[in-house]
């Protein structure tokens, strides 16, 4: 595959994909407020964007598989428009114990009857990429889009390996995910445009009802390539879903994922700004200071939990104390030194939730 990896290195990975005919690009509109905090991978289809064209027929797993070889994190966030978006799933189908998050943009569990794509890949086999380029763009946007948004995305349509671009219709054709939508366990945003012909709000609709949990978000005046043409609205929907990429990746260092996993799936819509809040200014700024380590900043809050008395905060810091490379002698020193600045009643609280803590399995 051929990609691009933009933000910084020590950031957590976003790895997105782009819809049939588009390339990479088709992300700029949410590159630059993405990348300050995550490290985003973009890849693009075969015989799009320079990529090398297809050498023979190839599904949507295929290219799943693919992305699952391509993402160099054991553990990290996947999305896309349409296909790229159905390669995402997928993969969260093939392997969720990596997919973690899932941002899923005018997409489909399946994209509708068999037949059309057969033809249209017939037809591109047979006038090129010229012929049917115009019907193609006219789904990609609404009709009062203005031109300087369709003309960059229209030009690099006609660019594309038609062979490829057939072989990737026929892989749409035979795709069909429905099914296998139970087995998707990453957090999901379904986002769809609410004048898309391509991909309707039906088909959100079934998608956000099959994953567990997913959220869906309808995009006024948007049609097929909504993150182009809403390109404000959607970058909003997809910055407060992701949250602070920096910050969740220290929170899941400190805290683990299993924690960090469980508090995300809990946020509602009245809580979800709330974690984004600590997610983004005590996870992304305070904890990944260089100032002081991260075992000097858990001696700082297990005292400052004792003295404020949040004895189940203190508990999920006492482990990740743990983590960050305390032992239980200084867990004890540092609370043997709260009881004589915070108080004996508070710091025998505390000695009470610590010793249940280490008592745990590992």
């Amino acid at each position: 595959m051929r990609y691009q990896v933009t933000g910084p290195a020590d950031a957590p990975l976003l790895v997105l994909g782009p819809s049939l005919g588009t390339t990479t690009h088709v992300w700029d509109p949410q590159l630059g407020e993405l990348a300050r905090s995550w490290r985003v991978l973009r890849w693009d289809l075969p015989g799009h964007g320079g990529a090398p064209a297809a050498e023979g027929p190839f599904t949507v797993e295929d290219l799943a598989r693919a992305v699952l070889e391509l993402a160099d994190e054991e553990r990290f966030a996947a999305g896309g428009v349409s296909l790229g978006a159905a390669v995402a799933a997928t993969a969260a189908v093939l392997a969720p114990e990596r997919v973690t998050d899932l941002v899923l943009c005018c997409t489909a569990a399946r994209f509708g009857d068999p037949e059309p794509w057969r033809e249209r890949a017939a037809r591109v086999r047979v006038e090129g990429m010229g012929g049917p380029a115009g019907m193609i763009a006219a789904r990609w946007f609404t009709p009062d889009a203005a031109a300087e948004v369709i003309e960059p995305v229209r030009s690099r349509l006609l660019d594309v390996h038609p062979e490829s671009y057939a072989l990737a219709c026929e892989a749409l054709a035979v795709f069909d995910l429905r099914d296998r939508l139970p087995g998707i366990t990453a957090r999901t945003l379904v986002i769809a445009g609410d004048r898309d012909p391509a991909t309707p709000v039906e088909c959100a609709e079934t998608l956000a009802g099959g994953i567990p949990g997913a959220g869906l978000a309808v995009v006024p005046d948007a049609a097929h390539l909504a993150g182009v043409e809403r390109a404000a609205e959607v970058s909003a929907l997809m910055n407060r879903f992701l949250g602070h990429g920096r910050g969740l990746k220290v929170r899941r260092e400190v805290l683990g994922d299993a924690h960090v996993d469980r508090a995300r799936a809990a946020a509602t819509g009245f809580t979800a700004d709330f974690q984004d809040l600590i997610t983004r200014y005590a996870w992304g700024e305070i904890w990944a200071r260089p100032g002081l380590d991260r075992r000097t900043r858990s001696c700082v809050t297990l005292t400052a939990l004792v003295a404020g008395g949040h004895l189940e905060e203190l508990a999920m810091h006492v482990r990740a104390a743990l983590r960050n490379g305390l032992t239980p002698d200084e867990i004890k020193e540092v609370l043997l030194q709260a009881a004589i600045y915070c108080g004996v009643p508070a710091a025998n609280a505390a000695f009470a939730v610590a010793q249940r803590v280490l008592a745990e399995p590992e």
